[in-house]
């Protein structure tokens, strides 16, 4: 049962990265348009400007959007598109891929789930502000690295403890519904008097 479990997740775990990381690009190209406008015009309103919640501009021009003095959808345009690099070399049968190179890519979904956590809280509780484009990025960022986690530890590729290695192997589906959980919990109980004002 597990050996069949594990089966289909190995031939799920592709189209987890290839279709993220198509997302994922688009999300932070879209972006990248909308900041080039931005920064053109500061009186243009974005296109994922909707609402008094919902609103891009406040986002974009906050400095959390270039945290590390550049903007931050060119780190996603590089991320997602190795991302989708990696998903298809698996369709295409890479296979005793080095660990180092797992390692790498562990660290890089690592750096992702950290870095879009630090920017959902910036989001929900310093700029106040929703941008559906950046929620696009937080939504995918997700099962990818969870997908990536358990993928690793079924392959030996890295090792943790066996009780928690187990359960983070066999059960990345409980962690992503977990995950986006509390991101919509937190969304909502932040403003829930803007959703309940449109009820």
């Amino acid at each position: 049962m597990d050996m069949l479990k594990n089966l289909k997740f190995k031939q799920v775990f592709p189209w987890v990265l290839v279709v993220g990381g198509i997302i994922g690009l688009l999300a932070s190209s879209i972006l990248t348009i909308e900041k080039m406008h931005v920064l053109a015009n500061p009186d243009y309103q974005p296109s994922c400007s909707m609402s008094p919640v919902v609103a891009c501009s406040p986002v974009m021009n906050s400095w959390q959007a270039s945290t590390f003095k550049f903007p931050n959808m060119f780190i996603g345009l590089a991320g997602f598109a190795m991302v989708w690099a990696v998903g298809m070399m698996l369709f295409a049968g890479a296979k005793d891929l080095k660990k180092w190179f797992w390692w790498c890519f562990q660290a890089g979904t690592l750096f992702g789930a950290f870095f879009i956590t630090w920017l959902q809280i910036a989001s929900l509780y310093d700029i106040q502000k929703l941008c559906i484009y950046c929620m696009a990025v937080w939504a995918v960022t997700v099962p990818i690295f969870w997908t990536t986690t358990a993928y690793n530890l079924q392959e030996k590729n890295m090792s943790l403890p066996k009780k928690i290695s187990d359960f983070l192997s066999n059960n990345s589906g409980k962690m992503i519904a977990l995950h986006y959980l509390l991101v919509i919990l937190l969304i909502f109980f932040e403003f829930k008097e803007y959703w309940y004002s449109i009820i």
